[in-house]
């Protein structure tokens, strides 16, 4: 069974890693920017006045919003505009996960407060430690951190060449 299951353990860990990487790369510096912008502070002590409940429903808001944004993406690919369809989908995901993040950050002891939802992040979680648990995802996750340090590294230097080329 175990010989059956590693293959697809290691596809997903490699799609999840890959999305991964996008998703920090893109998301996280954009999650921090908005976080320190002075309309969103205020936005953010609102939302943490909240209580359990309404912090669960305010999670549709981003949702219900952006997920018009894949049948938009289909749609603009079956009619041949393949690159602005990626980019809609592309930034429209990554605009969702980046507010669905925040409020998870914003309330998530509130929201495990409510024991629908604390029963199913803690199934969640399960499921998550079993699968990086596998050897084959900790493979990928060893494969993922090196390639990261390895773009890094090259834009380090990028970035170094560039001001020495300009200080001449």
């Amino acid at each position: 069974m175990n010989r059956t299951w590693k293959p697809f353990v290691f596809v997903l860990a490699a799609v999840y890693f890959v999305a991964d990487a996008i998703f920090v790369t893109v998301a996280h510096p954009l999650s921090r920017w908005l976080g320190h912008q002075r309309l969103f502070s205020r936005m953010r002590t609102w939302i943490r006045s909240l209580r359990p409940y309404p912090s669960l429903a305010l999670f549709l808001v981003p949702v219900l919003i952006l997920e018009p944004v894949k049948p938009v993406a289909a749609w603009l690919a079956a009619t041949g505009h393949f690159m602005p369809s990626l980019t809609v989908l592309v930034v429209g995901e990554i605009l969702k996960l980046v507010l669905v993040e925040r409020l998870f950050d914003l309330n998530r002891d509130k929201l495990l407060s409510i024991p629908a939802f604390a029963w199913g992040y803690g199934k969640y979680r399960l499921a998550r430690n079993w699968l990086e648990s596998l050897e084959a995802w900790q493979m990928v996750r060893r494969w993922s951190r090196v390639a990261r340090l390895t773009v890094r590294g090259a834009l380090s230097q990028l970035k170094t060449s560039s001001r020495l080329m300009m200080a001449r």
